[in-house]
């Protein structure tokens, strides 16, 4: 069994790799498509893609103890696909390389989470990290469900663990 900190590295790269599928046919859209009004918890696609770079920014900035806090979300959203895909795949690798610097007692050090009014609270490296990956599971589903509403087929974005069923784009990240 591998121990934790290889598991969050893992998920790094897996995160890394649904990224990179998405974005695939994202950019396949028109900028019309990508700004269209669509049913979800943010009105399109441009709207929930912006949201997931702009929290992994204020994750790794509270992992990383960088002390910009809330001042992250100051910045105005990206307009295109390409835009969004060039940010996030920054983000992306910013997130495996601070994966692949942990060591197993990292996991459990506190860091502190700028929550503005509520103050600063005190979260575990390794609670961060798993909150983080299930925060862009779980929007990469919402716009994997608008992309069925476009000309771009919805990518398979599960196929990265399981040796015998692994996209060629997975061996990259490996």
């Amino acid at each position: 069994m591998t121990s934790a900190v290889d598991q969050l590295r893992l998920m790094a790269r897996n995160n890394a790799y649904a990224n990179s599928r998405l974005y695939e046919a994202c950019n396949r859209l028109s900028q019309l498509e990508f700004l269209a009004a669509r049913t979800n918890f943010f009105p399109s696609i441009k709207d929930t893609l912006n949201h997931l770079w702009e929290v992994d920014r204020y994750y790794l900035d509270a992992l990383r103890e960088q002390g910009e806090g809330l001042s992250v979300f100051d910045v105005p959203f990206l307009q295109t696909a390409s835009e969004l895909w060039r940010a996030q795949k920054k983000v992306d690798h910013q997130l495996i390389g601070f994966c692949d610097d942990l060591g197993e007692t990292d996991l459990d050090r506190e860091i502190c989470h700028d929550r503005g009014k509520a103050g600063q609270i005190r979260e575990t490296v390794g609670n961060t990290l798993l909150h983080l990956f299930q925060h862009q599971i779980h929007h990469r589903g919402q716009v994997h469900a608008m992309l069925a509403g476009t000309h771009a087929a919805p990518p398979q974005l599960d196929e990265f663990f399981l040796k015998f069923e692994r996209h060629p784009a997975a061996e990259d990240l490996l």
